[in-house]
């Protein structure tokens, strides 16, 4: 009592099957696999852009900073 046997989840596989089509169950198995690997390639990625944003950011603050220092020494 509560628990299915091996027959029951047969008969809702084979339920699901007609209803939906082996074609639609295999697409969205590859759309959802798809879905999964994006999600994992963009939380690998998420920290390294950050750092190298932040280093970037900070290389360009010093450009300006050092290209405005120059430009309040020259004569006018």
């Amino acid at each position: 009592m509560g628990g299915f046997s091996i027959w029951h989840w047969l008969v809702v596989l084979a339920i699901v099957l007609l209803v939906f089509g082996t074609k639609r169950l295999t697409s969205g198995a590859k759309d959802l696999g798809k879905a999964v690997n994006e999600f994992k390639k963009g939380m690998h990625d998420e920290d390294k852009p950050t750092g190298q944003i932040g280093d970037q950011s900070r290389q360009d603050d010093s450009k300006s900073d050092s290209q405005q220092r120059n430009d309040n020494n020259v004569p006018r």
